[in-house]
């Protein structure tokens, strides 16, 4: 493959994938990503920081969508009904990401390093969901506790998702995550 290729970003992520289920992230190199993706370890620098966050690329733009969502969620809402909004705002980031998400998950279950970098993922969405919450009004321990269930109810939608055999649309799996919420509360 000539480097000069459109897409060198989505050939390192590809490669970078099919390297990690065949001999795992650990053993797995950044140049060997590059070989893979046709590119040289240059330009893998261009695009990312290092091999694990060809894993992580788009948390930010993930991120930014939900928490507009809690941010545009009515006035009328309560702090759950705009998180509900944040994290239902996430299904569609994931249309055609499917199977690539679920092979992202295998590799970040395998990995304690990688386990350990979606924790801080999550960590980062609740804060930035208990910030957009204060930014309506919350009280912080409020908010606090509203964006803590959001993204738990988000990482649990989430996995449910990843392993369902039949396909279901991440919204719905939400949706029906949510209610499952709503169940125990009642």
């Amino acid at each position: 493959m000539a480097r000069w290729e459109p897409d060198a970003a989505g050939r390192l992520r590809e490669a970078a994938m099919a390297l990690y289920a065949e001999r795992g992230y650990e053993r797995t190199t950044v140049a060997e990503i590059a070989d893979r993706a046709g590119v040289t370890a240059r330009t893998f620098f261009r695009h990312f920081a290092d091999k694990r966050e060809v894993l992580f690329a788009g948390s930010e733009e993930l991120e930014r969508r939900m928490v507009e969502a809690v941010l545009a969620a009515p006035e009328s809402a309560g702090p759950m009904d705009a998180v509900a909004a944040g994290v239902l705002a996430s299904g569609e980031f994931f249309v055609d990401r499917r199977e690539h998400s679920r092979r992202r998950q295998a590799v970040i279950t395998a990995t304690p390093e990688l386990r350990e970098r979606e924790f801080i993922k999550m960590a980062s969405l609740a804060a930035a969901f208990t910030d957009a919450l204060r930014k309506r009004g919350v009280a912080p321990e409020i908010a606090s506790l509203a964006a803590e269930t959001g993204v738990a109810v988000f990482r649990v939608a989430f996995e449910r998702w990843v392993a369902d055999p039949q396909d279901a649309d991440i919204t719905d799996i939400m949706r029906a995550t949510l209610a499952d919420l709503s169940s125990l509360t009642a």
